[in-house]
């Protein structure tokens, strides 16, 4: 959400110190391979056909190590653990891959190393869910908010937030709250928050509870009729 850096800790081969990547002892050098005279490939007749294969001795390089080096046993390279500080930018999603360039299996024979890739995994929310770059939650209120409207106080990544609850609001009504997702990768902007309000019913409730509920019943007069669009979309959603 707001970016971070992280000390990660890879194991990756470096060019030897001593002998500079050659693979050869301190003043000695590789020798030129005797089998493909330097040319790393040697040549097989068959019949009318010449068939060139990759030199068996010296595995395509054309020079051999008759003296290696104590330190890499003639690899070039030494395996090493070392610590980066990985800079982790605000907005980044599960999966995102980042490259930090010449930080990776140093080159063989002394050639420049490559870059390293990490891979990060971001852990999911207790209460916010995302989808792209906005964020959703659900928000209990009351029968009494949801009739009258209310100021509600809700929770967001970067503190609480009053949310204006209309009058009549209906249980799973959504509500948005701009600019309170998550930051849009490498730019100025934010996604939304959209929260959904659910009524709550009372599990238990007093005498004088029930009677007051059973006054307001004789003053409300609700109109049971389906919703046709809601039917709608469940005959699209059974032969969809």
């Amino acid at each position: 959400m707001f970016g971070t850096e992280q000390t990660v800790t890879v194991r990756r081969h470096e060019t030897c110190e001593d002998c500079h990547g050659s693979g050869a002892a301190p003043g000695r050098a590789p020798v030129t391979c005797r089998s493909c005279n330097g040319q790393g490939q040697v040549r097989y007749q068959q019949g009318f056909f010449s068939i060139a294969r990759t030199c068996p001795t010296c595995q395509g390089t054309g020079q051999v190590i008759t003296d290696p080096c104590s330190k890499c046993k003639g690899e070039g390279r030494v395996l090493r653990q070392k610590s980066i500080e990985a800079k982790v930018p605000a907005g980044v999603e599960d999966g995102t891959r980042i490259r930090f360039a010449g930080l990776g299996e140093g080159g063989v024979h002394g050639g420049p190393p490559g870059d390293l890739y990490i891979v990060l995994h971001v852990k999911e929310h207790p209460f916010f869910e995302r989808e792209g770059n906005d964020l959703h939650c659900v928000v209990p209120i009351s029968f009494t908010q949801a009739a009258l409207g209310a100021d509600i106080t809700v929770p967001t990544l970067e503190g609480e937030h009053v949310l204006k609850v209309p009058e009549g609001t209906q249980s799973g009504t959504t509500l948005r709250i701009r600019g309170k997702g998550v930051p849009v990768l490498n730019s100025r902007s934010k996604g939304d928050l959209y929260v959904e309000v659910r009524v709550q019913t009372p599990a238990k409730l007093s005498k004088r509870q029930k009677e007051l509920l059973q006054e307001l019943e004789g003053t409300i007069r609700v109109e049971n009729k389906p919703e046709r669009r809601t039917l709608l979309g469940k005959v699209k959603d059974i032969f969809g």
